[in-house]
């Protein structure tokens, strides 16, 4: 139970990625409350799962966009199971793909605020608390389109998984000597709504294939990764942005 007696946050925790990590943070011994925007159904059965592992567990609806929500939701988090010690920073997406050319302003500002802004957000919120404490731990949530620019029609997703990328890193120095480590992710094609919306089944096929695991990665795979990130085992990493993609990077 690597995080026995620990409470954690999951950003977009009811589906996906955020739902395997939910129930991995559950798994390893943390209390989780999740936050969700549209499936309310899958964060009730979510919460119900974890509270069958013996955790407590409350899902927050909350648009982390805004100013003021991610203020609401730590408060309703801490009213519900006491202080957190773990933020995965999770929320974010695509919305939809669009050529630069033919992008209206609006699109890139509402990808920059549900992918950046968000995570600032939310992590802003975090600080507030643990550096009072002198101790806590941030994931946060990049992707391998950071690193490779993304697919077609994902500039806008590209560069603000890239700012959360460099926002990790410059966050990690700024708030280490107070205790507290932040770290981040980067998944790579992970069957998950995500690609079901956004890719076809021929062009995840042909991805899969040009990873040396020869599949494509499971919410486990990257949930796995973020309890290790929580975890004490990881307590000399800072600043690291791990990716999780079967080796898509390497090419």
């Amino acid at each position: 139970m690597e995080l026995q007696g620990k409470r954690a946050l999951v950003t977009g925790g009811a589906s996906g990625i955020g739902k395997a990590t939910s129930l991995a943070l559950a798994q390893a011994g943390a209390d989780v409350v999740l936050t969700y925007w549209t499936s309310a159904a899958e964060a009730e059965e979510t919460v119900e799962q974890i509270r069958a592992l013996g955790r407590q567990a409350h899902a927050v609806r909350a648009d982390l966009t805004g100013p003021e929500a991610a203020e609401q939701v730590f408060g309703e988090a801490e009213a519900a199971i006491g202080a957190i010690d773990v933020v995965f920073a999770n929320m974010g997406g695509l919305i939809q793909r669009c050529r630069v050319a033919d992008m209206p302003v609006a699109l890139w500002n509402d990808a920059v605020n549900l992918n950046l802004t968000s995570t600032f957000l939310v992590c802003r919120a975090a600080l507030r608390r643990m550096e009072p404490r002198g101790k806590g731990t941030i994931v946060t949530m990049s992707s391998l389109a950071a690193f490779d620019g993304g697919g077609p029609g994902s500039a806008h997703y590209a560069a603000s998984k890239a700012a959360v990328a460099t926002f990790t890193r410059a966050l990690a120095k700024e708030v280490g000597p107070a205790g507290i480590r932040v770290n981040g992710v980067a998944p790579g094609l992970i069957a998950t709504r995500f690609h079901d919306t956004f890719n076809t089944p021929a062009n995840r096929q042909a991805i899969a294939e040009r990873t040396p695991a020869r599949r494509e990665g499971q919410p486990d795979d990257v949930a796995n990764v973020v309890v290790f990130l929580a975890s004490e085992r990881a307590a000399f990493l800072a600043g690291e942005i791990v990716q999780v993609n079967g080796g898509l990077g390497l090419y």
